[in-house]
């Protein structure tokens, strides 16, 4: 980073006024690569250009790139926001969000002919064929096509019409009444048209408008007694009532509704719009965003970008956390459409619900492209909202203190990636000098050791080169203080918390000094943090164990003549097991590194002097 460069930016700033505004980042080029608001011009700004180390990478890059930075004073942070909005339409900045749908435009065909098929397609390839759309989603086009073809009894059989007609049995769909069986050659041309005009008239209008046009032909086909055409029209009424119930999701006030989640993952934010209308979930799209400032913001520029005027915005919106500026986006919007915009973030219920159901599908597009389950990093994600965290700890580590008998005394760390546990990275520490069992004194040699090897790792990829996201102590408030003493010693920052057990040893919640987060009301924060503290208590309980056994068997060898506790040290490290050592040889002992011919005929009769009387 040009040092001089960021002296002349940080001397421009104290220029600024503490006023609400826009500033705009510029290259050596003179075009504008960022966009933002701000409710202090001064603060705002001058923040980019301090301890531009501890800078998230996605600002430090855009930071290297600002030779010089334009400012404009507004009167309310509202007007901000509105001006935001239109210089980011009008410069598209590369540093803002851009928004690209990951969806193609895909079509409904209207075969020619005069037995007309409904189908979904990618493309328009027949020149022959109609085709209604584009439209912008996969799942919009063939839940259409789907149900049309199940409400009118459309075929979808790959039997040509009339040359088909009596050719074979009629297939299962004819038996279940999901197809009018065109096949059979007793359905007239002038039914099948009438079916497929319907259906056609189901896809353009909606089913409000079609069930309301079907209603008015069956009144009317039954008054002039042609009651064969009234039932028709009345199993179809009756089809499309049965397949809304079946979609038919939420019963909410509001006709329509859209629901965001997010989900972090590195430099990355993955958001998923559900889209319901008229209580029926009607589509569903996906969105990947870089990761530049805080969710926060992320979320906001996004509504402000994905809502624009024309489009079918809704009469509410469901997030699924709380954001800075959340009601002056709605206000935003609101002035792009005919209607109120309102933004909520639901706490219960059934709306609630909703808000999960979003968050699991951004999560699969990130499973999707991570080859990890949307499970698990919906489960890190929610653990870092409910921390306070900036970002998901994707990479933590766990930390357990054992001792047997206040002789054994040991230390655990696990280590867990995106909701998995990396065995790869799991450490074992020897509590030293220690004469009994003190908790507190163990955890800070223990935490104190993790960060020396930070410090001094020298390019080593042990594991120890990476600091994590976050620190979970197997305790209460009292090894949470230690570890952040540990913390202000080194100078380092990592976000640390205890995890609390109940009178069963089964996890109950997680500490923070002296308070308690409670995690039963997220079963997959519940899940994650459970599996973290049961995997570091048993990994450092099984160090512990295995390290009294030999423990115990040096103290054994020791009493041999000649063995002290460096050549039993040394005979472990060798041969691993004391049944290894029982198996070895004499000549085997003796080439042991410390060891001597003497020394090795001792500890083989010691082995093996209870041989002759077995």
């Amino acid at each position: 980073m040009d040092e001089q460069r960021l002296a002349q930016l940080r001397k421009k700033t104290l220029l600024l006024p503490q006023e609400p505004g826009v500033y705009l980042m510029k290259d050596k080029s003179g075009t504008i690569i960022y966009v933002g608001k701000a409710k202090s011009l001064k603060n705002r700004v001058s923040s980019y250009f301090r301890s531009v180390e501890k800078h998230l990478p996605k600002v430090y890059k855009m930071v290297e790139h600002v030779q010089d930075f334009d400012y404009i004073v507004t009167d309310s942070e509202f007007e901000a926001l509105v001006l935001e909005c239109s210089l980011i339409k009008l410069h598209n900045p590369k540093y803002n969000i851009l928004l690209k749908d990951d969806k193609g435009y895909h079509y409904i065909r209207v075969s020619k002919g005069p037995y007309s098929r409904i189908t979904a397609e990618k493309q328009r390839t027949d020149p022959d064929s109609t085709y209604l759309g584009p439209y912008v989603s996969s799942m919009v086009v063939n839940e259409t096509v789907d149900e049309v073809v199940k409400v009118f009894r459309l075929p979808t059989c790959n039997r040509r019409f009339p040359e088909d007609f009596r050719k074979a049995r009629p297939c299962l769909n004819y038996h279940i009444k999901q197809c009018m069986g065109v096949c059979t050659g007793k359905v007239s041309l002038e039914t099948y048209q009438e079916a497929l005009q319907e259906a056609l008239e189901f896809i353009k209008k909606g089913g409000s408008q079609s069930v309301e046009s079907l209603t008015k032909k069956m009144e009317q086909a039954a008054e002039e007694l042609d009651f064969e055409r009234a039932a028709r029209l009345r199993d179809r009424l009756r089809a499309i009532d049965r397949v809304t119930q079946q979609q038919k999701v939420i019963a909410y006030n509001h006709a329509s509704l859209d629901v965001i989640a997010v989900v972090q993952h590195e430099e990355t934010v993955y958001l998923a719009v559900l889209v319901f209308r008229e209580g029926r979930l009607r589509d569903k799209k996906s969105f990947a965003v870089d990761y530049f400032e805080s969710v926060d913001h992320v979320l906001l520029e996004f509504i402000l970008s994905y809502y624009q005027p024309g489009d079918d915005i809704p009469a509410e919106v469901f997030v699924d956390r709380d954001f800075e500026d959340r009601e002056m986006a709605a206000q935003v919007v609101s002035g792009r459409s005919s209607r109120k915009l309102v933004i909520t973030v639901p706490q219960r219920g059934q709306p609630l619900q909703l808000v999960e159901m979003a968050r699991n599908n951004a999560a699969q597009e990130l499973a999707r492209k991570t080859s990890r389950t949307g499970r698990e990093l919906t489960a890190v994600d929610e653990l870092g909202q409910l921390l306070g965290m900036d970002r998901p700890p994707a990479y933590l580590e766990a930390y357990d203190i054992s001792n047997i008998g206040g002789q054994t005394i040991v230390g655990g760390m696990v280590v867990f990636e995106n909701g998995r546990p990396q065995k790869k990275y799991y450490k074992r520490f020897t509590i030293r000098d220690q004469d009994g069992p003190d908790d507190y004194a163990a955890m800070d040699q223990m935490l104190s050791r993790r960060l020396e090897r930070y410090l001094h790792h020298e390019g080593a990829a042990d594991g120890f080169e990476r600091l994590p996201d976050l620190w979970l102590i197997d305790g209460g408030a009292g090894h949470v203080h230690v570890a952040r003493t540990v913390l202000e010693r080194y100078g380092v920052q990592i976000p640390v918390f205890g995890m609390v057990k109940d009178s069963r040893h089964r996890t109950r919640a997680i500490t923070a000094d002296d308070r308690e987060i409670s995690i039963s009301q997220s079963r997959r924060v519940f899940a994650l943090v459970t599996a973290v503290q049961d995997e570091v208590h048993r990994y450092s309980i099984e160090f512990s164990r295995k390290s009294h056994q030999k423990s115990g068997m040096t103290t054994r060898l020791v009493s041999v003549e000649g063995i002290g506790e460096g050549r039993a040290a040394a005979l472990f490290r060798h041969f691993k097991t004391y049944k290894a050592l029982c198996e070895a040889t004499q000549e085997q002992l003796a080439q042991v590194k410390g060891m001597n011919r003497t020394a090795a005929a001792n500890l083989y009769q010691f082995l093996h002097q209870n041989d002759e009387k077995d």
